[in-house]
């Protein structure tokens, strides 16, 4: 029998613990540090399909859900959803397992994060074919 609850798309392409220092002068986790974190997670999404460097060069579409807490475990699930030339764009979801439930993963933020291929002098390089 099904729950219907909601299930993360994508690869996972981090993971990692939030910690005391990720936090904000609140206590509460930095949204910064949350973005970073699926930047770095886009990034290796984007590496894969662009087989080699890239940067990042726009953010769109971010959604922050739900709080990010000191000891929660982050997962990070990326998926390419558009190739271009020399760009693609990677849809990342963000969950949680909150350090007092871990068996329940939540979504806290998602976004559309795009990054150019990049050839060894730093200039953009054509996407190669899959």
């Amino acid at each position: 029998m099904s729950d219907n609850k909601p299930e993360p798309s994508g690869v996972q392409t981090s993971l990692t613990v939030a910690m005391p220092k990720d936090t904000n002068p609140n206590g509460d986790i930095f949204g910064g540090w949350l973005l970073s974190q699926m930047d770095i997670a886009g990034g290796v999404a984007a590496g894969r399909r662009a087989k080699g460097r890239t940067a990042t060069v726009s953010v769109q579409e971010m959604v922050f859900h739900q709080p990010v807490n000191v000891g929660d475990l982050l997962a990070c699930y990326a998926e390419v959803i558009r190739v271009g030339r020399t760009s693609l764009s990677v849809k990342i979801e963000a969950w949680a397992s909150r350090h007092d439930s871990a068996d329940e993963q939540i979504k806290v933020t998602e976004g559309v994060f795009t990054y150019v291929a990049m050839d060894d002098n730093h200039k953009p390089r054509p996407v190669p074919p899959e």
